[in-house]
Formats: structure tokens, C-alpha cells, sequence
């Protein structure tokens, strides 16, 4: 992947990493982002009943603040979760810590964590290394990517995309960054994931855009059926380009849409390509529901089958699997005008096996993006989701995570 530019980083904010202690030096564990000027936010965070004591935090940060954040810290190694009232003390002397450095208020901080479910967070760690961690702040693309390599876990590359638009003839930058590779599934996406833009924008408007992108992105990609305890997506937006407030809807809001939705969706799929033990990336088209949400339930299906997922590891084209999983979704259609392509290959036809190429199929799918697409041969419905394979490399990771 090509190094962040300097032209990539929006104006207003700063970036810095350290190893706290954590995890073993020199990795990277803790990250920052410092809004130079209180910055307007949004988030949209996991939908699992069970939520990390930063995650009750920071959903409380931002009904308090959302409209003058000035910083986000971030853990790795510790999710600090189910660690009891230990966890959420440990969470907002976090913020504290952060707030007196940078003299603001608590609520101004957001504090996310990602890593081991129920070990005891060593906060002590976080808090010695804080003030030198805001010191080390700087715009440099150097620093961005620091932070980047700080949130990861069991991700094998740091992962960043960059977008523009122009906003009442001013140009405006997004840059963003994400980590993730197992508990991957759509009710928010399992993931920790950061927007940066100097766009000036409403909080409603943020609000309204990120729950706009993250529909068609990170809530249509999925791993391994878990969602986790931590999923959060935050964008900040710094005002910084100078453009005229985005405040309604209309041109400059769609095109700041479009623009965000490209971040995303660069960001899901590389999350997907680096799915804990993955050779492939699978795309998921289904046509012909009765609705787009229909489409969209049989698309997760199938995209969920161990079973689908397992095929494509072999690079086997055995349509079948996909059918079952299609009629399993809770979803009518009728199986009789149901078509299958495995990397662009018709291998069912009307619900019945179409004659082909069983080794130039099994090449096709040995591609590393592969587009399967299920015409159900009904109504206008139709949704996209993108899911990797399942490899024994999935279970040789999560078989020993914690030791």
C-alpha cells in the first residue's frame, strides 16, 4: 500500500503513537488523535448487548460534546471489557488523563480499546504514557500512520484511505484509517475505525452522512458471524477547509456523502481482504428479490455460511451450497427461476445445474477477488455484501488468541 502523502491529511488535526506497555515493545499500542480546535463528531458503535466500558464512555462523551471533541485515544491488546466497575474507572481515568494535558473538559475526550475481552486493564500504563504521547503529536503523514499500527491486533497491515471533495468551491480532505480481521459481521461491523476531515459541517449533517455510508460499507461486510463488544466508527470534522458550513441538505451534502462513502468503502473491503487467514475476497450480488432488504438478507446469508465460505478456500464451485444457503435466509423466492454465477460463470440455471468448465470455474475462484452473483429471477430487490473465505489459518489464530 502506498505511504500516506502530506496532501492526504486534513487540516486541524494530530496524530501520535507510542508503546505504553501493553503489548511488547516495540509494537504499538496506544494512539491519539488532538483536534487543534474543538472539533464537531459522530459515531455509530457495536449493537452486541455486551459493550466495553469505553464504549459506555465515549456513547456518553458525545451526547455531552458532540459539537467540540478534541481528542480520541486508543488502546490495543486490552478491549477492557467485562472487567466491571475496575474497567469503566479505568475508561474515564483515561480521559482525565487526556482532558488535563490538553486543559479540557473530560467530555471533549473519546476513549476507545480493542484487544482481549476480560483481562484487567493496566490504566496505569495509559496514564504514564499519555503526556508524552500528546507531546508526540504532529500532522506528519508519519504520525498518522504510527497511530494507525497502534490500533491493530490480529490485523496483518495498517489500513488507510484517503478522499476529496469540493465544498462551496473549497477543497476538503478525509482521511481515515481502520483495524480488524475477526469478529467481523454487519450490526455496525466488528471494528475500531477513524475519519478525520476538515470540512465544516453540522453535527447533524455528520450524523446524517455517517449513518448514510456506513450503510452500504461497513455494515455490508462480514468475517465470521461474530460482532463484537467494542465496534466503533467515529468521524471528526475540524472546519478547517473554510468551506461554508454544510448545514442542509443539497449539493455540497451529497458530494461530502459521496466522498465520506468512498473512504468507507475502501476501508471495509481492505478490512475483508485481511480477514484472519484469508486468500480470497468475496462479493456477494443478489437480484431479483421482492425488496432490497430481502436482497440484502439472503446476501448476508450466504456471505455467513461456514459452509459457502469453506468452498471458496477450495476454490470449488459447488453452486449448490449457495442455493441452500439463499433458501435458508427467511426469505421467498422460487428456487425454479434462481440463477448462480461463480466468478462470472453460470453454474445454476433456473435451480438446476448449468453445464460448465469445472476447472476453468475452480481458476476463476482461485482469483483473490471473487463476484458471485444470485439472480432470483423476482422482483427489483437487490444488495451487495462482501465477505472473505474460511481457511484452517482462521482457526489456527483464534484457537490461542489469549495465549
Amino acid at each position: 500500500m502506498k505511504p500516506v502523502t502530506m496532501a492526504a491529511v486534513p487540516r486541524g488535526f494530530r496524530f501520535a503513537a507510542v508503546n505504553c506497555g501493553l503489548r511488547k515493545p516495540p509494537n504499538l499500542d496506544l494512539g491519539l488523535i488532538v483536534a487543534d480546535k474543538p472539533a464537531v463528531a459522530a459515531a455509530v458503535f457495536t449493537q452486541n448487548l455486551v459493550q466495553a466500558a469505553p464504549v459506555v464512555l465515549s456513547r456518553e462523551h458525545l451526547r455531552a460534546a458532540a459539537s467540540r471533541i478534541r481528542a480520541v485515544i486508543v488502546n490495543s491488546r486490552n478491549a477492557n471489557c467485562a472487567t466491571g466497575p475496575a474497567g469503566d474507572a479505568a475508561a474515564a481515568a483515561t480521559a482525565q488523563e487526556v482532558a488535563r494535558v490538553m486543559d479540557c473538559a473530560e467530555a471533549q475526550v473519546l476513549v476507545c480499546s480493542t484487544g482481549v475481552i476480560g483481562l484487567p486493564m493496566r490504566v496505569e500504563r495509559i496514564i504514564a504514557a499519555v503526556p508524552h504521547l500528546f507531546q508526540a503529536t504532529t500532522r506528519s503523514p508519519a504520525a498518522f500512520e504510527g497511530f494507525a499500527r497502534a490500533i491493530m491486533t490480529t490485523d496483518t497491515r495498517p489500513k488507510w484511505a484517503a478522499g476529496r471533495c469540493r465544498l462551496g468551491g473549497r477543497p476538503v480532505r478525509l482521511l481515515g484509517c481502520c483495524k480488524g480481521a475477526g469478529m467481523i459481521h454487519p450490526q455496525m461491523a466488528t471494528m475500531l475505525a477513524y475519519v478525520v476531515t476538515d470540512a465544516a459541517i453540522s453535527t447533524s449533517m455528520l450524523r446524517r452522512a455517517l449513518t448514510t455510508a456506513v450503510r452500504g460499507t461497513f455494515n455490508s461486510i462480514t468475517i465470521d458471524g461474530d460482532t463484537s463488544t467494542n465496534d466503533t466508527l467515529m468521524v471528526l470534522a475540524s472546519g478547517e477547509a473554510g468551506n461554508p458550513a454544510v448545514g442542509t441538505l443539497g449539493a455540497d451534502y451529497n458530494r461530502f456523502v459521496a466522498a465520506l462513502e468512498q473512504v468507507c468503502h475502501s476501508l471495509a473491503l481492505q478490512i475483508v481482504s485481511d480477514g484472519e487467514g484469508a486468500s480470497h475476497v468475496i462479493e456477494i450480488e443478489v437480484r431479483g428479490a421482492s425488496s432490497d432488504s430481502a436482497a440484502e438478507q439472503v446476501a448476508r446469508t450466504i456471505a455467513g455460511s461456514p459452509l459457502v465460505k469453506t468452498m471458496f478456500a477450495g476454490a470449488d464451485p459447488n453452486w449448490g451450497r449457495v442455493l441452500a444457503a439463499a433458501g435458508r435466509a427467511g426469505v421467498k423466492f422460487d428456487p425454479h427461476k434462481t440463477n448462480i454465477y461463480l466468478g462470472g460463470i453460470l453454474t445454476c440455471r433456473r435451480g438446476v445445474e448449468q453445464p460448465f468448465d469445472e476447472a476453468g470455474a475452480h481458476n476463476r475462484l482461485l482469483r483473490n477477488f471473487v463476484p458471485v452473483v444470485v439472480d432470483l429471477g423476482g422482483g427489483g430487490g437487490k444488495a451487495r455484501v462482501w465477505t472473505c473465505d474460511f481457511t484452517t489459518d482462521y482457526v489456527h489464530i483464534n484457537a490461542s488468541y489469549r495465549t
